[in-house]
């Protein structure tokens, strides 16, 4: 009783589902996705154990297609399930079993998989996939995202909206560049789930964004930050004139306390979005 969509950026490999439902915490049982493998969702009286499995097949060189003939002849119960799937290589495939409820269907094309049942009709799968394309050259979360909303707008789950969720992965996306589970967001029971997971998506991406740019601040920049330092009792006095390896320590300090410690450039370079946060945080 899910709409969903499974998707990858053909440009950087990045995996990964977005998913909402008129059901409890959709996100605990939907979307499944690893790294330079593939990613599932699986829905409609869901099995939850087509995630793992099907990640599992992938692994072993099978495509999209033949996990899905797979899943068709071993679950007895196939003809109530629906399941997306997205290969590494970006081959993929949808199901929609004969016994799911009505309106349920699919699209599949290169790189992107679409399925929905209980759907207020076709318009919703229709209006994902217009998303899905003209999101081209988005970040992979933000395609995503913007294609559930696409949906959720153009009706979505006919009974309503209470959960939603957002799963990506990548090489090296996440915290520290030591793990490849990149966007892990929800929304278990929210009057409007979708716009809920886009605004985590907001500040998951102020937290856990790496700098685009870097600049060295300004004098009056500088003198903002240190007096900032010592009012919020990172440091009891600093140095005036150029960057010091006192104001470093206790500029980290700061970050670290923020959460903002993705964002972070030693040697007295900052990223311009860390910056405009904690002016608007502290005050000018």
């Amino acid at each position: 009783m899910t709409f969903s969509i499974v998707g990858r950026d053909p440009a950087t490999g990045d995996l990964g589902v977005a998913v909402a439902s008129k059901f409890l915490a959709v996100g605990a049982l939907v979307p499944f996705a690893r790294s330079g493998v593939g990613a599932v969702a699986t829905q409609s009286y869901v099995n939850p154990n087509f995630g793992p499995e099907g990640l599992r097949l992938l692994t072993s060189r099978l495509g999209p297609e033949e996990v899905a003939a797979e899943f068709q002849a071993t679950d007895p119960d196939i003809a109530q399930r629906q399941f997306g799937i997205v290969g590494a290589d970006g081959r993929s495939a949808t199901y929609s079993g004969a016994g799911c409820h009505s309106w349920a269907g699919g699209y599949t094309g290169p790189d992107v998989a679409i399925q929905g049942n209980i759907l207020t009709g076709p318009e919703v799968v229709d209006a994902m996939l217009v998303a899905w394309e003209a999101g081209a050259g988005q970040p992979l979360p933000h395609r995503l995202l913007g294609a559930l909303r696409a949906g959720d707008a153009a009706g979505g789950d006919r009974r309503g909206r209470q959960s939603a969720a957002l799963l990506c992965v990548g090489p090296g996306r996440g915290y520290g560049g030591l793990t490849d589970d990149w966007v892990n967001l929800r929304a278990d029971d929210h009057p409007d789930p979708c716009a809920e997971v886009e605004r985590l998506l907001g500040i998951h991406d102020l937290l856990f964004g790496r700098p685009a740019t870097t600049r060295e601040l300004d004098e009056e920049e500088l003198g903002w930050l240190r007096a900032l330092l010592i009012h919020e009792d990172y440091a009891t006095s600093l140095p005036g004139g150029p960057w010091d390896p006192e104001t470093e320590a206790a500029a980290w300090a700061l970050y670290g306390t923020e959460n903002l410690e993705e964002r972070w450039v030693p040697g007295g370079r900052f990223d311009p979005v860390a910056l405009a946060y904690l002016r608007e945080r502290f005050g000018e």
